[in-house]
């Protein structure tokens, strides 16, 4: 497509109108504050379908005359009208699997995401026409009173459900679009948001009040993006339909709301919590997702190196004690512990899980879930967890003093406890709980391991690429290369088939370029970058000691140990990530 240019100088540019014409449309638009296409019109120089016409094979997209806006109404359905009257678009003809949709403005990619993305849920592949303005409007009358019938429907749905007696487990299916969806325009745009974040893999949906519309953003390998945005008219009726799947109170919007959708998608079921917030004038909604099908990796198949991999081996093998992964919120703590915990799990052992929420269902595990309303904390959980005669717990967050002394406690009497912390590092979590009041002879006697790990987006293998690396980012892979431990280092040099160290000119670093398996980011997917303390006795003294505090030297000299940084920095000579990924998760 062409640049955007002044319509009178394409005219010009390709000999539709004369320079005097053009000079003289130019004076009337400035004189009379009119459009050029009004004043095309008005002084009989080009009709409106022309001026189309004219933009349609300039810019290349084929021109379509709507006779007095017929349109079937099939057709006309397939776009909910506040979609059509947001983006200025609208669909005239379909058939098949293919629908044809008139738009006004051929720059308005927004338009075409919004359409391409509601339509994938019906199977339908969209064509884009160049149309009039009077066509459009021709079009948005066959509407008629859509506009009531969206609401209409919405609230008809919400008093039925209302009144349904519906059990917090039952299990919706939307396989595909139903004839009740297809009937309530704004529930199957609900439906569709759902549909495409479990398709994109996402975590979490985030549906929010702007100044002049609603924005859907999904979170894909721990990056937030928008995927579509709606006019801000719907925003109401949308948040309305999430509350009714959710069982919340629909009247209810001036404190937040918790509530939770089951729904089985693709044959999967997926677990969503809700989460409702009022804010100036409207409520925002964020649902995090958690797909109860989906298996659980193995550590290795997480990203953990095998220098990592043998200190959980052997440690996990230990009948008491605690074993702790940190990172902040999202880098990956319950899947490391889900990994582990199916390491675990065998017949002749007893697991217990305090879960908030219960992210992955493992098979022979007792996973309970706390609620918090009701005062069954993982502090209280614990205490009844501790007359199940467990052989492992886990304790789903250490959050306060009670639950950290609880955790120590069941760690010291014979039970091998796992739990996450939320810290930077692995060596603030000590601090961390001695913070929390837990005596530094208990902490010392009882804490086995510390795991801490971040998540770093994955180098797209479809859109792999050779690059070189600035100066700048050279310096820093050598400078974290030469902390590393020369018998770690040379072990994860191995891996990468005997590269040298001494010449980091060959080093080779990879970035995706972007492409549509990507949605051209270049990253798919994530891997984890880890690193652990191995609570040895020498570490362990130290921790006893009151007098003196744990620093990384002291690690250093007691254990191979390689950072976060590190780690991440191998990864990327690996080609599994990029520099400029390590540093954004590390936060330098």
């Amino acid at each position: 497509m062409p640049d955007k240019k002044n319509l009178l100088e394409l005219l010009l540019e390709h000999e539709v109108i004369s320079e005097g014409q053009a000079d003289e449309v130019k004076n009337i638009s400035s004189a009379k504050k009119k459009s050029v296409e009004d004043v095309l019109v008005e002084e009989d120089i080009m009709s409106i379908e022309e001026i189309v016409r004219f933009k349609a094979r300039i810019y290349n997209i084929p021109y379509q005359y709507i006779e007095g806006g017929k349109v079937k109404e099939d057709a006309l359905n397939a776009i909910p009208f506040e979609v059509a009257k947001n983006y200025g678009i609208a669909c005239f003809d379909k058939s098949d699997n293919k629908i044809k949709v008139g738009m006004i403005d051929p720059y308005n990619s927004k338009a075409i995401e919004a359409v391409n993305f509601l339509v994938k849920e019906q199977g339908l592949e969209a064509e884009f026409y160049l149309i009039s303005e009077d066509s459009l409007k021709k079009i948005f009358e066959r509407y008629g009173n859509l506009e009531k019938e969206i609401s209409s429907a919405l609230e008809t749905r919400a008093q039925e459900e209302g009144r349904e007696d519906i059990s917090e487990e039952k299990t919706e299916e939307i396989s595909g679009p139903s004839e009740d969806v297809a009937g309530a325009p704004v529930a199957r745009i609900v439906s569709v948001i759902i549909r495409h974040a479990v398709e994109e893999n996402a975590s979490d949906i985030h549906i929010e009040p702007m100044q002049k519309e609603t924005r859907v953003r999904y979170r894909v390998d721990g990056i937030l993006k928008t995927s579509l945005v709606l006019p801000k008219s719907i925003h109401n009726s949308v948040v309305g339909r999430v509350k009714v799947l959710a069982r919340m109170k629909i009247d209810e919007t001036r404190i937040p709301q918790d509530g939770r959708i089951r729904l089985i998608i693709n044959k999967n079921e997926i677990d969503f919590r809700v989460s409702t917030m009022p804010l100036m004038g409207s409520e925002k909604v964020a649902m995090r997702i958690l797909n109860l099908g989906k298996g659980i990796p193995k550590l290795e198949d997480l990203g953990f190196s095998s220098k990592v991999l043998r200190v959980v081996n052997k440690n996990i093998r230990k009948t008491f004690g605690l074993l702790l992964s940190t990172g902040p919120t999202g880098s990956g703590k319950s899947t490391t512990l889900a990994s582990i915990l199916s390491m675990l799990n065998k017949e002749q052992v007893n697991i217990v899980t305090l879960e908030d929420p219960i992210e992955y269902y493992i098979k022979g595990i007792n996973q309970s879930q706390i609620k918090p309303n009701i005062d069954y904390t993982f502090a209280n959980g614990l205490r009844s967890i501790l007359r199940q005669d467990p052989d492992v717990i886990m304790v789903g967050e250490i959050r306060d003093n009670e639950t950290a002394e609880l955790c120590i406690n069941a760690g010291l009497t014979g039970h091998f406890v796992i739990s996450t912390l939320h810290t930077n590092s692995a060596l603030d979590a000590i601090p961390r709980l001695l913070d929390m009041r837990v005596e530094p002879f208990l902490l010392g006697s009882t804490l086995n391991t510390v795991i801490a790990q971040r998540l770093a987006r994955k180098i797209c293998p479809n859109c792999k690429t050779e690059i070189k690396i600035s100066p700048e980012l050279l310096s820093v892979v050598e400078e974290e290369l030469q902390g590393v431990p020369k018998e770690l280092l040379d072990e994860r040099l191995r891996e990468l088939g005997g590269f040298d160290i001494n010449d980091m000119k060959k080093a080779v670093f990879y970035e995706g370029t972007g492409c549509s398996h990507c949605s051209n980011t270049g990253y798919s997917g994530r891997t984890a970058i880890v690193e652990i303390i191995d609570i040895n006795d020498e570490i362990k003294e130290i921790i006893m000691d009151s007098k003196r505090r744990l620093k990384k030297s002291d690690i250093e000299e007691s254990q191979g140990f390689i950072t976060m940084k590190q780690d991440g920095i191998v990864k990327c000579l690996q080609g599994i990530t990029t520099i400029q990924e390590v540093l954004r998760v590390i936060q330098e």
